[in-house]
């Protein structure tokens, strides 16, 4: 975390359920000389205003990842960047495809063009589980995102930037969770599953904070992240929070899958293991890149929910919950 300490660090989407969380635990833990929340809601802007209270070191920038010259003018003088704003619910995207399009896509081609325009020496990219072998516009637009971060590297190769991606599952307490609607549901006795098979990749708030921190500071440009965390089954999580429910399956809505992943077999071939996380390598590193070393991922390698090693049981959700 040293290599933060006293750096100009701004974070894209900074309204967010990820944005929020990062900028609190960078404002306790980081010491950041300063901090730019940039996004486009001044509501949300002025409600974290007041959750931050009035810190010296905290700017709000009111802005679109759409508009690169605001870009620009909010990446002055800026040494890290963490690029958190996208277009994410699966069925707005599939109706407004455009608009995920512009936002997800251009908008990450915005963001390295003007890191780069800027002199911003990291970025660090948010990623998604939906993003590896992608069924939906959502998951396909923030793959293309994860392919633009990676290539950036070759474009920044005559500067000091650098660019790399993390990626991770389902966050508990996120904006849309499903945790306040079961809990709302509960109080009904009937509890809707799409199908009772289904599992997820699961990780707190807190926990994607600081994997993204660590690998802000130890990324060398290139690597795509992925931490290691457990699964949950969907029926699990129900009898975490309503025991007592009938579960009612409506079937797998469109562009849901039945199991996450996070590492397809075709990715594996240039995966890793460095311990705490698996790394994927990029496929061309011609910009000299100094990249992690670990332990060569097996063939026939996936990382996916249903056949996950570490599990979470009931009462794992239940405490994990009650935590948050």
């Amino acid at each position: 975390m040293s290599d933060l300490k006293q750096k100009s660090i701004l974070v894209t989407g900074g309204t967010g359920s990820f944005g929020k969380a990062f900028s609190q635990h960078a404002l306790a833990d980081l010491d950041p000389r300063r901090l730019i929340i940039y996004s486009r809601d001044e509501l949300k802007q002025w409600e974290l205003r007041q959750q931050l209270g009035d810190d010296a070191r905290v700017r709000f920038f009111i802005g679109d990842v759409r508009d690169e010259k605001r870009l620009e003018r909010a990446f002055d003088g800026v040494d890290v960047v963490v690029h958190a704003a996208a277009m994410k619910q699966i069925v707005t995207a599939e109706y407004n495809p455009s608009e995920c399009i512009q936002t997800n896509v251009m908008g990450a081609q915005n963001v390295i063009d003007a890191a780069i325009s800027s002199g911003v020496k990291k970025v660090i990219a948010l990623s998604t589980d939906k993003a590896s072998s992608p069924i939906n516009l959502y998951g396909a637009s923030k793959l293309v995102s994860d392919k633009l971060f990676v290539a950036a590297n070759h474009y920044a190769a005559h500067s000091k930037t650098r660019f790399a991606v993390v990626r991770y599952g389902n966050v508990v307490g996120s904006r849309g969770s499903v945790i306040p609607l079961f809990r709302q549901l509960a109080e009904t006795g009937v509890l809707p599953i799409t199908d009772k098979r289904m599992t997820r990749f699961w990780i707190t708030l807190q926990q994607a904070v600081e994997f993204v921190c660590d690998k802000l500071a130890t990324m060398h440009g290139g690597e795509l992240f992925v931490p290691k965390i457990p699964s949950m089954r969907i029926t699990d999580l129900a009898a975490a929070l309503a025991p007592d429910a009938v579960l009612e399956e409506t079937g797998i809505r469109p562009g849901e899958k039945l199991h996450e992943e996070m590492i397809s077999e075709d990715d594996a071939r240039r995966g890793i293991d460095t311990g705490d996380s698996y790394v994927i390598l990029p496929v061309h590193a011609d910009w000299g890149a100094e990249l992690p070393s670990g332990q060569p991922l097996p063939d026939g390698f996936t990382y996916r929910s249903d056949t996950n090693s570490e599990w979470l049981s009931p009462d794992d959700l239940r405490q994990l919950i009650e935590d948050l």
